[in-house]
């Protein structure tokens, strides 16, 4: 990380190391591990941004009481959280509560390709661990501002995942869909935290399937992010399904009932669009829309951290991996849209390529390559591949140096209204 002149490192804390019981005296030895990665991190002039939360709840805790779908599980994470704070505080001036709760509620709890698996009741359950993750941070921002903050001096909020969704065509049900779209991923999660409760089209369309917070717990959860993390890939365009809405996860599987019935939503990929080998489309313009969405809606007094942004290509042997270009490019692009959208007025304040390393890639292995720098995992060899060179000048001198046209509106499509699925090369209103 010296070396490619990187000034900050995004990592995580495991719970369970930590705390192997779920609870109680932390490990010696996880404190031992964590405290000597962030002194080898400040002894080099990077700074932490430390995770508490991504997506490994103590086994223990979901055998005995279920998880986040017990309100239980809110004094654990408190616990597990002060824990943190106590240990590690003096060193690390960023936390992020929780990465992601999009993907640990809907993955884990809709269609169950993530932990614990379960898609048994994809009507209540994403909604009632979603309503427990969200109390969950609250409580422990209460915590960190009470009793660590001042003395420890750091900053502490949330990272929410989310792709940009544009209207297929001007119709308003196009535009409604979008926009449901968008309440059911990030309003989900950033409306409680920035404006006190769940948007008001999930209340509407879910009933008392959508659990409700006291005025005491709105009160505690509402400005509980001290900045907006943010985790960006990809964007699809956006209808209002003509019968049964059905979409695909990434791994290719049908969701539909319950919460995906609930948005009643139809997403649409342009099949011009370049393809990472997660399948996903790379859109860089969306990446604009959605700081510049983010900074209308919520207005983050801390400003937005693009805490992901990055594609997997396939690239398992070394010599291919070593010029990745496709990377180099995607890096490129989504770069210059986010300055775009900070000309515009977004308050982008910082950016986390995903990732440094090839990665183990949840329930997908170590099938996908991330890293900007590959990994031999048979010999553990690092070896740089060109997009780490290419961050490394970006890091240094806080600059991007472009031809002019990589800064152009490149495949940008817009359906016209009555066009049926046909593309045209008309841009959006305002676009240009």
């Amino acid at each position: 990380m010296k070396e490619l002149n990187l000034p900050a490192y995004r990592f995580s804390i495991s719970w369970s190391r930590l705390l192997p019981k779920g609870r109680g005296e932390p490990n010696p030895e996880a404190i031992k591990f964590y405290r000597g990665l962030l002194d080898e991190l400040l002894k080099n002039n990077i700074k932490p941004l430390a995770t508490i939360y991504h997506w490994d709840l103590p086994q223990c805790l979901e055998d005995e009481y279920g998880g986040w779908l017990s309100r239980q599980v809110i004094d654990d994470f408190e616990h597990y959280s002060a824990t943190c704070f106590k240990c590690f505080g003096d060193k690390i001036q960023s936390w992020i509560t929780f990465n992601e709760p999009w993907c640990s509620t809907v993955l884990g709890y809709a269609n169950g390709e993530m932990a614990p698996g379960k898609k048994e009741k994809p009507d209540t359950e994403p909604y009632i661990a979603a309503h427990h993750i969200i109390l969950s941070h609250a409580r422990a921002v209460k915590t960190y501002r009470e009793k660590f903050q001042a003395k420890q001096g750091g900053q502490i909020g949330i990272t929410l995942n989310m792709d940009w969704r544009h209207p297929l065509t001007e119709a308003e049900g196009d535009k409604a869909a979008a926009q449901r779209a968008l309440d059911w991923q990030l309003g989900w999660f950033a409306d409680p935290i920035w404006k006190g409760d769940y948007p008001e089209s999930m209340r509407k369309r879910c009933g008392d399937r959508l659990p409700s917070f006291t005025e005491e717990e709105k009160q505690l959860i509402k400005g509980t992010s001290e900045f907006f993390g943010l985790n960006h890939y990809s964007t699809a365009y956006v209808a209002a399904p003509k019968g049964k809405a059905q979409t695909l996860s990434m791994w290719g599987n049908v969701q539909a009932g319950g919460y995906f019935d609930d948005q009643e939503v139809e997403l649409i990929d342009d099949p011009r669009w370049g393809r990472s080998d997660m399948d996903w489309g790379v859109v860089p313009w969306g990446l604009k829309h959605m700081c510049e969405y983010i900074q209308k809606e919520y207005q983050p007094q801390g400003g937005i951290l693009v805490t992901e942004n990055g594609c997997a290509v396939a690239d398992d042997d070394v010599q291919v991996a070593k010029y990745d270009a496709f990377r180099v490019d995607f890096y490129q692009g989504y770069i210059a849209q986010m300055h775009r959208a900070i000309q515009a007025g977004a308050d982008v304040r910082g950016y986390f390529a995903w990732s440094l390393m090839d990665n183990f890639e949840w329930a997908l292995g170590y099938s996908k390559r991330f890293g900007m720098v590959h990994i031999d995992y048979e010999t553990q060899q690092r070896t740089p591949k060109q997009s780490a060179l290419f961050i490394s000048e970006i890091a240094k001198s806080n600059k991007l140096i472009l031809p002019v046209s990589a800064l152009e509106e490149s495949d940008f499509v817009m359906i016209e209204e009555g066009a049926g699925r046909k593309t045209t090369k008309d841009a959006p209103p305002g676009q240009k």
